[in-house]
């Protein structure tokens, strides 16, 4: 079943001599359940991707239906909780809040709606990420590794029906980096989630079972592995 579509994408910042084309004519099609890598070199136009693809910034042209939401369709308002309840944004910078316990920070999203967790679902989210035994610390009290579980977590929490993952090992050692895509892996088998991984590095793209390239602003390559 289609969880995503983009049709003739197009992004484009300033004008004149200094318009730039981020992106230029994308098209695109993920299927629920798959992990994917979206490749490319600095400035390709994979990040600008992730960002229409999040509802963080609109197209210049084309569209994007996420779960079967026009996304150009959307105000700004109206972005913003579609963004918290159906999609999870995982960065290299974990974003969160240095004063709630690790707890208070996954459950974040659901409390802004004023909603009850699914304890049943929390406690698996937790127990797969290994931080089941850190829900009372601190941001500060954890090491990258487990702030960047914290952070997928928190991205998880909602069910949510795409997440994205930008550079998510950026700032982790090879080891935690090793644990972290594990962990990606782990999600998207056990939990069923569809994963959009964004990210230079080559080694990372080749655990998903599908790598997406994208150069100048442009699908080059879209290979389905295993």
């Amino acid at each position: 079943m289609e969880i995503l579509k983009c049709e003739r994408v197009r992004k484009i910042y300033g004008s004149g001599s200094n318009r730039v084309t981020a992106l230029d004519g994308i098209d695109l099609s993920v299927s629920r359940g798959e992990f994917v890598a979206i490749t490319g070199a600095s400035g390709s136009g994979k990040s600008t991707l992730l960002h229409i693809l999040g509802s963080v910034d609109k197209p210049t042209d084309g569209k994007v239906t996420v779960d079967g939401t026009d996304l150009s369709a959307l105000s700004q308002t109206q972005a913003a909780i579609f963004r918290r309840r159906k999609v999870g944004l995982v960065y290299q910078f974990y974003n969160l809040i240095p004063t709630l316990t690790v707890q208070k920070n996954i459950l974040l999203p659901l409390a802004l709606d004023r909603k009850k967790p699914n304890r049943e679902y929390f406690g698996k989210v937790v127990g797969a990420l290994g931080i089941a035994d850190r829900l009372e610390a601190l941001p500060n009290q954890l090491s990258g590794g487990q702030q960047q579980r914290v952070a997928i977590a928190r991205s998880l929490i909602y069910r949510p029906a795409l997440l994205l993952a930008d550079e998510p090992t950026g700032n982790l050692d090879r080891k935690n980096s090793r644990e972290i895509i594990d962990m990606l892996k782990l999600s998207n088998r056990n939990l069923e989630q569809t994963i959009l991984l964004i990210t230079h590095d080559e080694k990372v793209a080749l655990e998903a079972e599908r790598i997406i390239t994208v150069e100048d602003g442009r699908i080059v390559g879209d290979e389905r592995r295993g």
